[in-house]
């Protein structure tokens, strides 16, 4: 399968899938097209979530800001996975998660961190003149993942990492990537007391979901077991399921990726703790009880 991911909306992707389609005629899915506009970061982030419940595919992503200037096209593989993508960091973090999934941890010499980069190697797309110097997901990226596609011969759901490395080297068009633009999401800071517990986290928002969800980059772990938390300075309970607060009411809940989300049932949490993307936020657990 072929999967694309851009920040288009409607009707881009349409003549990215016309181009794709006149080269192979592998299955094709719609990660999303409404991932934040011109925000690589935030994009990688989803990718980074969604990619790994995929089976071996090739992945176009498209969040490409710096369109029609000196930035390479980038083909990234990781495992059997191929990403193609814009040289702005977007393909990066997801491609360490693939790579992790993949990754035999006890049988990696170094451990899993040296695994996942061992098992990642970036390309460059040699790029003629395209069309149009403002639509690249359709004249570079989407017929370069078909070209990748087609090479793959049965796909990479029937490759081995060793033969998608072996077919993206031999392919003419690319080049091993020298110094590929990296992407890496903040740590949070974390105080501790005198055993080791948390008492105070400094975060920062990741992304906001369409449901107006504060993404944070604060592990879920260092909230679980507590029933109160300060958000920058606000109490606000700590719960497992929307429905343990009232409508209207605020929460602090760990998501489906694990980490700290700042929400609000049936409302909008970016609203109501007055947080949006790359803003800091302070999550210090409170001593009382429901």
């Amino acid at each position: 399968m072929i999967t694309l991911a851009s920040d288009f909306g409607s009707p881009y992707p349409a003549a990215m899938k016309g181009v794709i389609r006149r080269h192979t005629d592998a299955e094709l899915i719609d990660v999303a097209h409404d991932l934040p506009r011109g925000d690589p970061r935030a994009a990688a982030f989803w990718l980074r979530f969604v990619l790994p419940e995929f089976p071996p595919a090739v992945h176009c992503a498209v969040i490409d800001p710096g369109v029609g200037t000196d930035r390479d096209a980038l083909v990234v593989r990781a495992g059997s996975h191929v990403l193609v993508a814009p040289d702005n960091g977007l393909a990066m973090p997801p491609a360490r998660a693939l790579a992790e999934e993949g990754t035999d941890e006890e049988g990696a010499e170094g451990g899993a961190e040296k695994a996942e980069e061992d098992d990642i190697e970036a390309f460059v797309v040699d790029v003629d003149e395209p069309e149009s110097q403002t639509f690249h997901g359709r004249d570079v990226f989407a017929p370069t993942a078909a070209r990748i596609r087609e090479a793959l011969d049965g796909g990479p759901a029937a490759a081995t990492p060793e033969a998608v490395s072996e077919t993206l080297a031999a392919m003419d068009g690319l080049s091993p990537a020298a110094d590929p633009v990296d992407l890496t999401f903040p740590e949070p800071s974390v105080e501790r007391d005198d055993a080791s517990d948390p008492v105070a986290v400094d975060g920062e928002v990741l992304a906001v979901d369409r449901f107006g969800n504060v993404v944070t980059n604060v592990p879920g772990g260092l909230i679980r077991g507590r029933d109160w938390v300060r958000v920058n300075g606000e109490l606000t309970p700590v719960a497992e399921t929307f429905g343990a607060v009232d409508r209207g009411d605020r929460l602090v809940t760990v998501g489906s990726h694990g980490y700290v989300e700042c929400d609000v049932n049936d409302g909008r949490g970016d609203g109501e703790f007055d947080l949006r993307p790359g803003e800091s936020v302070r999550i210090v657990p409170d001593n009382v009880s429901l």
